[in-house]
């Protein structure tokens, strides 16, 4: 039989529709779930920043041109102190909660207490939808090489029924993990 892999991941270029996907995926997920996603915030159509919004409500940037930092990505200073405090928390596992992890991205790999975070939850027993980068560094190559994870590339063409594939997938996961215990 072939083993479902409970760590599922969405890749694809910028602006492909990954946080889209998971979005719409938290909307219609009918188990209980924490974790985090981005979403690029904008001033008269340009991009100024990240925040992250945690689904229990929290939120602060991930990246923000006014941001100062040791850390930047292009012109955006990275917030490790948003990161630590706001991302790391919502994706400690907690129970059998589905995990949201938007995302293992170059930003949130400044922080070495993300890393240990995300590979805690990816440890865990908890399912996991989450988006990765494309490319990556040692850190983030290691992930994708694991043997509990499948990831999908965002497409104009798949992202709208990508969703309903993802729910069925993550129940299903589910459904198997409380008859496995």
């Amino acid at each position: 039989m072939n083993a479902m892999k409970k760590n599922i991941f969405l890749t694809g270029a910028p602006s492909s529709g990954k946080t889209t996907v998971i979005k719409k995926v938290i909307t219609r997920l009918n188990h209980p779930a924490n974790g985090f996603y981005t979403e690029e915030e904008r001033v008269e159509g340009k991009r100024i920043g990240f925040l992250m919004k945690t689904l229990d409500g929290k939120k602060g940037y991930l990246a923000h041109r006014d941001i100062k930092s040791d850390f930047h990505i292009r012109r955006y200073g990275v917030s490790i102190e948003n990161i630590e405090k706001i991302a790391v928390p919502s994706i400690m596992p907690v129970n059998r909660d589905v995990i949201i992890l938007d995302e293992i991205g170059k930003m949130e790999c400044f922080s070495g207490v993300f890393k240990k975070a995300a590979l805690k939850a990816l440890d865990s027993a908890n399912v996991i939808l989450g988006t990765i980068t494309f490319g990556g560094d040692d850190f983030i190559l290691g992930i994708k090489k694991r043997h509990d994870i499948e990831i999908h590339e965002v497409t104009p063409e798949n992202r709208d029924s990508l969703p309903e594939m993802i729910l069925e997938k993550i129940m299903e996961l589910l459904k198997k993990g409380s008859e496995e215990e």
